[in-house]
């Protein structure tokens, strides 16, 4: 639930800096003598929702490597860091995209893809997931990082977490500017009723569109995991790779990169979770493989 609370917390905190600078800089007029105008709303909310998006797709490689310590292998020091490059080249290719950085971190089993571009992406793996899985296991997880390149799936987070935020910036305006005007009726809708309705259906309404972003995070996993086993030729490895999985503590990623690892820890409410359990990933497997 603590982590729970800080992913809404810092999304939450994000928007209300930016509507913060856009009130300060007088962009932030809703309403004029004809009262609410939603076009115009509508834009600002766009502007709101998507920039902290979009920058931090922008930002997401370096800041990945930063946050992890993740080391690009650059040129290869042993035959293991060989297989790797060599690996995540072959998968790669299969997935007709340029070959991603590849990089290790210092961790418990787990690995991510992170990057604003397909053909400028980023695979890491942790020395925990080397350590605990085979050759073909983890050929397996790299097959499922390189499908979440091929599918475009840090793109469409980023408009999904756009779209969702306009949304929550928007109705929370217009729920303030409707309770204001009831609390005074020859005001323009932006007093202080605005003001505290708006910050707190802008909290609830967060909470609600989290929960969008978790089920579409859940749904791109199991695509991923598809994906993995078409570039395998089949399902069989990555079902071993996930049976380990779930036999292991993935730790803890940081938040930025949480929902591209490639399992994390069950939340406490499973409509929060970034990634199905274990079990349902396994079985939606089983039937591929059938």
């Amino acid at each position: 639930m603590k982590r729970i609370a800080l992913f809404l917390a810092t999304n939450i905190a994000v928007l209300a800096v930016i509507a913060i600078i856009v009130n300060v800089l007088g962009l932030g007029r809703i309403a004029d003598a004809n009262g609410l105008n939603l076009g115009a709303l509508l834009a600002l909310s766009a502007v709101i929702g998507f920039t902290g998006s979009i920058i931090s797709l922008l930002i997401s490689k370096p800041m990945a490597k930063w946050q992890t310590g993740a080391q690009v292998i650059t040129q290869p020091r042993d035959a293991d860091e060989r297989w790797l490059v060599d690996t995540v080249a072959r998968l790669s290719q299969r997935a007709g995209i340029k070959t991603p950085e590849v990089a290790i971190y210092e961790g418990e089993p787990n690995a991510f893809a992170t990057g604003a571009f397909k053909n400028s992406a980023l695979v890491a793996v942790s020395t925990g997931l080397l350590s605990s899985m085979n050759h073909e296991e983890v050929e397996a997880v790299l097959a499922h990082e390189v499908a979440h390149i091929a599918n475009g799936d840090m793109v469409t987070m980023t408009l999904i977490q756009g779209v969702v935020n306009t949304f929550v910036v928007f109705l929370s305006r217009v729920v303030g500017y409707l309770v204001d005007k009831q609390l005074n009726r020859n005001g323009d809708g932006q007093g202080i009723g605005y003001f505290v309705t708006s910050i707190v259906c802008q909290i609830v309404f967060g909470i609600l569109a989290s929960m969008i972003v978790a089920w579409f995070s859940r749904h791109r996993e199991f695509r991923a995991d598809a994906g993995a086993a078409r570039y395998m030729g089949q399902p069989n490895s990555m079902i071993s790779a996930l049976a380990t999985l779930g036999r292991v503590d993935p730790g803890e990623l940081p938040k930025s990169i949480q929902a591209a690892g490639i399992s994390d820890r069950p939340a406490m409410m499973d409509l929060f979770s970034t990634h199905p359990p274990i079990e349902k990933r396994i079985a939606a497997l089983q039937e591929f493989r059938g």
